[in-house]
This record gives structure tokens, C-alpha cells and sequence, in this order.
């Protein structure tokens, strides 16, 4: 390999080589990544503690506009990833659950995410895989991805 390649395209050919990865499990399912990425909003929110989630909410999340969310959440429903129900609080929401179908694919990406970190990491040593989750929870926290992010004075 080239000693030195730039490490934006490192992370680059990274984020390529799991992405195929993934998308050849989510097209055996399917379903896009823009999707996909809905349905992993929905979980987080439903996680969260957030007693409904209406389509405004994953709007939001996703940045995806009213009628392409529309159009995404009716046909995840068709596939029978997420049920549409009124919403409690204000029958004129739609509020947004996911199935068990989606909570499945979920798993199924995690472990299929699992195989290819493992792959990435050959013959690297738990503790090097360690280390590495561990820079990259910094990196993700520095850039403001994941959290509160760092703001550098220099």
C-alpha cells in the first residue's frame, strides 16, 4: 500500500469498502440506503425514549423534505418495515413505529457491519481494534458527529 496516500482518502476507501458491503444486504432487502438511514433514525428516536415519532420528526433528523419523506414512509410500510398509526396525543399526526421485520434488518446489519470491521481489522490485535474504536470516538466527538463536539481555539 501507499505509504503516502492522503488520509482523507484513507477513510475514503474505508467508508467505500463498507458501504458496498451494506448495500449488497440492503438491496437483497430491498430497500436504498436513504431508507435504511430512516429506519435507523426511527430506532434511535424510538430508543430515545420518545414516546411517538411523527414524519416531521424524521424529517428533521434526516433533513429529507415532507414529500419524499412521504413517499419513503409509505412505501417502507408496504414493505412492512414500519406501521402508521394516528398519533395519541393528536389524531392528526401520523405517528411512525417500526416492526419487527425492521428490527431484524437491523440486527442483520449489525452483524453484517460486524464481519467486515473484523475483515478491515485482519491482522490487527484486539487491542488495536480497541484503540482504533477508541480514536475514532474522539475523531467522530472532535467533528461533531456524535455528541457535543470540540471546539479547538488554536
Amino acid at each position: 500500500m501507499e505509504k503516502e496516500m492522503p488520509i482523507g482518502l484513507r477513510f475514503s476507501l474505508l467508508h467505500r469498502s463498507f458501504k458496498k458491503q451494506l448495500d449488497e444486504l440492503l438491496r437483497e432487502k430491498e430497500l436504498t440506503g436513504v431508507q435504511f438511514g430512516v429506519l435507523g433514525q426511527l430506532d434511535r428516536l424510538e430508543r430515545s425514549g420518545q414516546e411517538e415519532v411523527y414524519q416531521k420528526d424524521l424529517e428533521l433528523a434526516t433533513h429529507v423534505t415532507h414529500p419524499t419523506m412521504t413517499e419513503i414512509i409509505k412505501r417502507l410500510e408496504k414493505q412492512g418495515f414500519v406501521v402508521c398509526r394516528p398519533g395519541a396525543n393528536d389524531r392528526r399526526y401520523k405517528c411512525i413505529c417500526s416492526t419487527e421485520k425492521s428490527k431484524q434488518l437491523r440486527q442483520e446489519m449489525a452483524e453484517v457491519d460486524r464481519q467486515v470491521f473484523d475483515k478491515l481489522c485482519s491482522g490487527l490485535s484486539a487491542e488495536q481494534k480497541a484503540s482504533l474504536i477508541a480514536m475514532t470516538d474522539i475523531m467522530l466527538d472532535n467533528a461533531g458527529c456524535c455528541g457535543k463536539g470540540k471546539q479547538n481555539d488554536d
